[in-house]
């Protein structure tokens, strides 16, 4: 093979990007397991008591020779609920709270005496001829 596309190849793999992306892909499985425990574990426990069955899976309608899901279809509508609100809460307000907070920080207030200095330095150049 030719070492350009070797180099080029090798340039694509450890591009910050794609690195980042793998990252998150396996960050994403990880915290996917974790609320699928949460999920299973507590939440449909929670569900069980209330219902007297784990999960909404045994809910349907029979339709002629088939059924319909309504049970899968409302306990994966719960796992996304669940999902959603774990990335939400433990992700993105907390990234946005340290961004909001470096923002302020980078902020400089210019307090009473430079003001007065720069106004001053305004009516001096609006007087010059």
């Amino acid at each position: 093979m030719n070492q350009g596309i070797i180099k080029e190849f090798r340039d694509f793999l450890l591009r910050g990007d794609l690195i980042s992306l793998a990252v998150a892909f396996i960050m994403a499985g990880a915290f996917g397991a974790v609320v699928a425990v949460f999920t299973d574990g507590i939440i449909m426990a929670f569900i069980a008591a209330i219902f007297g069955k784990p999960s909404f899976d045994s809910i349907g309608l029979d339709i002629g020779d088939g059924r319909l899901a309504i049970g899968s279809f409302l306990t994966a509508v719960v796992n996304l609920v669940i999902v959603a609100a774990a990335v939400f809460f433990f992700i993105v307000k907390p990234v946005q709270a340290i961004k909001d907070r470096q923002k302020k920080e980078g902020e400089v207030v210019p307090d009473a005496d430079d003001i007065a200095l720069l106004k001053e330095i305004r009516d001096l150049l609006k007087n010059r001829p």
